[in-house]
């Protein structure tokens, strides 16, 4: 009895209390032969039924279901049937997985007159609780299923009793399985023949989708123009289909940032983006931007936010022992999302490169694991690319992370990126097939590299990279990168750092290769005044601007400043690298075409002898000796001496082709001066003969509006015509 007389009575308990307070008590009773709780709890507190199990639970239920064909033909297919098997859709988070279940629960139940299911198993306690509901949805009685839940009889032997002895046809969606261990070893995946289970995961490769009667299908990212048309369903009046295919490219076609994205657009207040506006906000902070079309949705918001959906699959990974996976992802995000070579990680694994100050560490025995976990959890993909295997991760899902990475870790994870990329790379120069397919595959890497950890050494990396690119051809995807290094580096190490200038360069040379010779010649003559003022006249940086301006200015017929730039780089190499260095004779070669669109043979024949420079200083098959060759061969031609020309470049083009491959840039120059000499020698059959294959070639190597092939096609009509000019 208290203080004040009250009394309690069985369990009850009195209170007493001064001041302002408010008490509240819970009771749990349990019936006669119930288990008592230990030390007042309950050990095993039993999961809520989910509000639902006739209808999917997933938040704002998907618009128009666009593509998928295919998958849903056989889906559908599988529903007008008598039941009995499972499917299996599995793929990364975000590419619509569960859009896709309810578009099929809808046909189900609306189309085919099957009782619909819906089931969470995302974890053990939602999935036991739902897959309980369907059992008291199928008939089970109250006792069965407290037995069941109490664990007092086999909860899933319980479940599947019912549905097997359903009186209607069912059709069940287990949503959302990313651990299949939560399907404890496939005792709550099972096939019926009164029913059809379809399971959504992110995990591609459980042994629980081998089984019998289970069919598994992998889900992508849209086709370009679906993934565009989901723009517009949402946002119609955001932009055309035009600025949607650009929108949908840049996010990589995936459904959920494109449902994002389309939300965003279409339910704007203080704002409206256009989808143009939209794409260029991308750049900035693309997911930020994308997730701000989150808001509204219902449901657990992890799923529906491109920052945060695969930190789920990163989550788990972690909590089975896998810290790495996170590791090897963050260090992915800092590199492109194209194909990477397994060879450029395969030195970690084989412990010749350590990975220091990574978090948690990335060692040698753990990268295996940690690339299998991105593998199995749809974090990435193996594809094959130039003959050469390769991991590939989703370009939203790498910036999503790469967003993520720590403060404190982001130097690090660049410069082991840096260290990796350093040791695939081929050596300059090599112009094998396996050096080029090397080359084509880790560029893209190099240039987002420098992005994403701006410094000097990823930025002389990808300046390395870029002049690589440009030595094999390809001269738009040269400029192109060339100029993304130089905002990036400009940024980072200011306009006059000699890295910054060494991307300039390289922007004036694919200029030039391109025919922009106006541009060109602008380029390089801003980069060697720069040079001039930060390294001095004589430094060799400053040199080979004077050889770089020339060059267009030859091209632009200003043949007299041409000739004096060159001059003043063939001296100044001469003194700084030697008489025999390669920069010299070259330069000394192209002197020979300086001087022959001037008309002047006799110091053309004097300064011939580079030609047996270059085989004294240099080793056999060096590209500079077979560049003295060709520039001898077009300074003959050019004096219209046509005869002496023939055999000299028909030795340089058998040794392009030798060295470089038949369509290298630089053999189809050879080719097109072999076409001229023809046509000087009078056999316009012949020259017409080469032209077309030249057209042919350079229109596949330069592009069809390249003005060498605009310029090939006048050529050959004139020559038809029997015009003499050639």
């Amino acid at each position: 009895m208290s203080e004040l007389g009250a009394r309690a009575s069985g369990q009850g308990r009195v209170f007493q209390t001064s001041g302002d307070q408010y008490i509240q008590e819970h009771h749990h009773h349990y019936g006669v032969g119930g288990a008592a709780p230990l030390f007042g709890m309950d050990p095993a507190p039993r999961p809520a039924a989910p509000d639902s199990v006739r209808v999917p639970l997933v938040g704002r239920p998907p618009g128009i279901l666009r593509n998928r064909e295919e998958l849903r033909e056989a889906l559908t297919a599988a529903l007008a049937g008598p039941g009995g098997g499972a499917h299996v859709v599995h793929g990364m988070g975000g590419c619509g997985k569960t859009a896709l279940a309810y578009w099929l629960f809808t046909e189900a139940v609306r189309v085919h007159g099957r009782v619909g299911f819906w089931v969470n198993a995302s974890e053990r306690m939602s999935l036991r609780a739902g897959m309980l509901a369907v059992a008291g949805d199928r008939g089970a009685m109250a006792g069965e299923l407290a037995a069941a839940a109490a664990g007092q009889r086999a909860a899933a032997d319980l479940v599947w009793h019912y549905l097997d002895h359903s009186a209607d046809a069912w059709f069940l969606v287990l949503d959302n399985a990313d651990d299949p261990s939560v399907l404890e070893d496939g005792a709550w995946l099972r096939t019926s023949p009164r029913g059809t289970v379809l399971v959504t995961t992110r995990h591609a490769t459980s042994h629980l989708w081998q089984g019998t009667g289970v069919m598994r299908h992998g889900l992508g990212v849209l086709p370009l123009e679906e993934a565009a048309q989901v723009l517009c369903d949402l946002a119609p009046d955001a932009g055309d289909l035009e600025s949607a295919r650009k929108v949908a490219e840049r996010l990589g076609r995936l459904p959920l940032a494109l449902t994002l994205a389309g939300s965003h657009l279409a339910h704007q207040l203080l704002e409206s983006w256009s989808m143009d506006e939209y794409d260029r906000k991308l750049d900035e902070e693309s997911t930020a931007i994308v997730d701000g079309g989150a808001l509204g949705y219902g449901g657990g918001p992890s799923r529906h936010l491109v920052g945060r959906t695969w930190q789920l699959s990163l989550d788990a990974l972690a909590a089975q022992g896998l810290p790495e996976a996170t590791t090897l992802l963050r260090l992915l995000s800092f590199l492109a999302a194209d194909p990477v070579p397994l060879s450029l990680l395969a030195p970690v694994a084989r412990g010749e490169a350590a990975l220091d100050g990574l978090e948690p560490a990335l060692l040698a025995g753990k990268l295996e694991p940690a690339l299998r976990a991105l593998l199995d959890h749809s974090l990435a993909e193996l594809v094959e690319a130039e003959g050469v295997r390769c991991v590939q991760a989703h370009g939203v899902l790498l910036d999503s992370v790469a967003a993520g990475v720590p403060t404190t870790q982001r130097a690090t994870l660049g410069e082991a990126a840096a260290r990796l990329l350093e040791r695939a790379l081929p050596e300059p120069g090599d112009e094998t097939s396996v050096g080029r397919a090397a080359l084509t595959l880790l560029a893209p890497h190099a240039a987002r590299l420098a992005d994403m950890a701006p410094g000097e050494r990823t930025a002389a990396l990808a300046v390395r990279v870029v002049r690589q690119v440009h030595e094999v051809g390809a001269y738009t995807a040269a400029l192109d990168m060339a100029r993304a290094i130089d905002a990036v580096a400009t940024r980072a190490l200011g306009e006059d750092h000699p890295v910054v200038l060494d991307a300039q360069e390289t922007q004036g040379r694919a200029l030039l290769a391109l025919a922009r010779y106006d541009e060109s010649a602008e380029v390089h003559r801003r980069t060697l005044e720069v040079r001039e003022r930060v390294l001095g006249a004589d430094h060799p940086a400053t040199l080979s601007s004077c050889y770089g301006l020339q060059q267009p200015l030859h091209c632009l017929g200003r043949g007299e400043e041409a000739e004096r730039l060159l001059r003043r780089a063939i001296e100044g190499r001469r003194r700084v690298l030697g008489e025999g260095a390669p920069d010299t004779l070259l330069a000394r070669a192209n002197l020979l075409e300086v001087l022959a669109e001037q008309g002047k043979s006799e110091e053309v024949d004097r300064y011939a002898d580079v030609v047996g420079d270059c085989e004294r200083f240099l080793p056999p098959d060096h590209l500079t000796t077979v560049m003295a060759w060709h520039s001898h061969a077009e300074a003959l031609r050019r004096l219209e001496r046509f005869e002496e020309a023939a055999p000299v470049a028909e030795r340089a083009l058998a040794d392009r082709i030798r060295l470089q491959g038949p369509e290298h840039p630089w053999t189809l120059s050879v080719l097109c001066l072999t076409g001229l000499v023809a046509r000087g020698r009078g056999r316009t059959a012949e020259a017409v003969a080469i032209y077309e294959r030249l057209i042919e070639a350079r229109s596949r190597v330069l592009g069809p509006g390249h003005p060498f092939v605009t310029e090939h096609r006048e050529d050959i009509a004139r020559w038809r015509a029997g015009n003499s000019d050639s």
